[in-house]
């Protein structure tokens, strides 16, 4: 069994749907980021980066004690040797899906989160003028799709002709071109690319049903705590050492 520590992010989701493709037994562990559950001392012995997702085999590849990883690039390559799916086969095979995951980890995500974070701050009025970040996250995001799209042009799928753990990885952040300002006609390999994922059962569970009831619409809290969640959230620096 894995214990799966998950939000409904995009990040979380990249794992929901390697476990459903393999069929791996794992169950949900939530980790309400929004409420600041990622920084308790529990999760931060699993996740040092007080960032979700988070695995815990029980029945860790190779024997042994419980195994716990974090990031979802790691987590992926992790249950692509232990399923022996998704990962490529040959070492050119392997290679060529590692290389995509990384890109996924250095830049589409980072660049896309970053993007819909200053969206958002764009719409405080005391958050003053976001222009230049909007230009900056605004061009690269676009930018990374059209890396996307060059390469869907050349195989069916982000790695070429196999579907692996690259299109799982990528696949939520560019599933979520809405939410970032961008228009997915501007990108039809992508398109083309994104339909042909989300058809696949096991990624329409991991999208739409695993761990829906999670789901927390932020204008339902209040003023005082939506206050002491931004206090929790925003601006963290480094934590101390333990004491002792």
């Amino acid at each position: 069994m894995i214990d799966l520590y998950f939000w409904p992010t995009p990040n979380g989701k990249k794992v929901t749907i390697m476990l459903e493709e393999c069929g791996l037994p794992y169950r949900i562990v939530p980790v309400n980021i929004g409420r600041g559950d990622q920084f308790s001392p529990g999760f931060l012995a699993i996740s040092p980066n007080n960032r979700m997702p988070a695995i815990v085999d029980h029945e860790p590849l190779g024997g042994g004690p419980p195994l716990s990883i974090f990031e979802s690039g790691a987590i992926l390559l992790y249950l692509a040797e232990k399923s022996g799916r998704f990962g490529g086969v040959t070492p050119r095979e392997r290679y060529a899906v590692t290389q995509w995951v990384m890109w996924q980890m250095a830049n589409q995500g980072p660049k896309t989160g970053e993007r819909g974070h200053f969206l958002r701050a764009s719409r405080i009025p005391a958050n003053g003028d976001q222009s230049y970040a909007l230009r900056r996250f605004g061009d690269e995001v676009n930018r990374l799709y059209g890396v996307l799209n060059n390469q869907l042009y050349r195989s069916r799928y982000v790695a070429g002709d196999a579907y692996s753990i690259a299109d799982i990885i990528c696949y939520p952040w560019a599933a979520a071109w809405q939410y970032v300002d961008e228009h997915i006609e501007e990108f039809p390999h992508v398109q083309r690319w994104l339909a042909e994922v989300l058809a696949r059962p096991a990624v329409r569970r991991a999208m739409d049903e695993v761990g829906k009831e999670l789901f927390e619409d932020p204008a339902s809290l209040s003023a005082e705590e939506q206050a002491r969640r931004a206090k929790i959230l925003q601006n963290q620096r480094a934590r101390p050492l333990p004491a002792g």
